[in-house]
């Protein structure tokens, strides 16, 4: 680990804060007037997703971290955890509930995703910035709606809640934006 002045840093770089490993969102350099430049950042950890905002001054550092990524296949969850298989080596790797809470409505069987390693532990995983999932149930649309962009909540088979057009129905595929769960089109 290497100490990095916080001047230094910039977005998608990994620090250590609090013994947490967190990717920088934002970072500005402020220089008020008659004062001492400071560093204002957000930071958001890989494991709980928690946001930081920091104030530090200009000649403080933190603990830099390397990030490495590496695509594995979701296979199967049981009472271990999640499993995801890396496609070359066939090494399993198994996260717990804490590392996929935020994401495993979109864990489909097959779907390759990123798992982000750090000191060769499991930091986190990161989606596709878009995915095809199948609608599983969406009421009926109702006549005479159609009038404005109208929107109804479809369920996805993996139990994701999406805002979808009247015209989707059960079976039909969709895309969905992975950052916000926003619909984006008939796949």
């Amino acid at each position: 680990m290497a100490n990095t002045p916080v001047i230094n840093l910039r977005k998608g770089h990994a620090v250590r804060y609090n013994n947490d490993v967190c990717v920088v969102t934002e970072t500005e350099l402020k220089t008020p007037p008659r004062m001492a430049s400071y560093v204002q950042m957000s930071i958001k950890s890989l494991v709980s997703g928690k946001v930081h905002n920091l104030r530090m001054t200009s000649n403080e550092s933190l603990d830099s971290v390397i990030l490495n990524k590496d695509a594995h296949e979701y296979s199967y969850k049981d009472g271990d955890g999640y499993h995801f298989l890396h496609p070359e080596t066939y090494d399993d790797v198994t996260l717990n509930e804490d590392l996929i809470k935020d994401v495993k409505l979109y864990l489909l069987e097959g779907q390759k995703y990123l798992i982000v390693f750090t000191d060769d532990a499991v930091a986190g995983i990161e989606l596709p910035p878009s995915m095809v999932m199948t609608i599983a149930e969406a009421p009926e649309g109702v006549k005479g709606d159609s009038a404005n962009n109208v929107y109804k909540a479809a369920v996805t088979e993996t139990g994701l809640t999406v805002q979808v057009p009247l015209f989707i129905g059960p079976g039909q595929k969709i895309s969905i934006k992975t950052e916000d769960g926003t619909y984006l089109g008939k796949a």
